[in-house]
């Protein structure tokens, strides 16, 4: 089992950034990756970022260039530092893990960014 820790919504003004930590515990051994997803309400959840083991990236086509994915493997935290928000980001934020074949999710931590 791999319990995952979201931390770090919150609001902020359009423009603002903000940065997300998830800490993962329990049998951390052979995550194969991480990453971040966002669900809209009435929407299905969708890919923000992903980072392997290995340290590869990808970001959905509507955040690259403002949103960066990235990993302290001594802390087993990962990242998602966000900034030039938009009100479209808005939204929960689920941090994941894949540990084929089980994969985890976080509870959740809400974004939310004004006009």
């Amino acid at each position: 089992q791999v319990q995952l820790v979201e931390s770090g919504g919150g609001s902020v003004q359009a423009g603002g950034s903000l940065r997300l930590s998830c800490a993962a515990s329990g049998s951390i051994f052979n995550i194969i990756h991480m990453g971040w997803y966002r669900q809209a309400p009435g929407k299905e959840r969708e890919l923000v970022a992903i980072i392997t083991s290995g340290g590869s990236t990808n970001y959905a086509d509507s955040v690259k260039g403002r949103f960066t994915i990235s990993r302290d493997n001594a802390k087993n935290t990962v990242y998602l530092q966000m900034s030039s928000l938009k009100p479209a980001d808005s939204t929960l934020y689920y941090c994941h893990a894949d540990q084929f074949p089980c994969d985890y999710w976080g509870q959740g931590t809400q974004v939310t960014v004004s006009s």
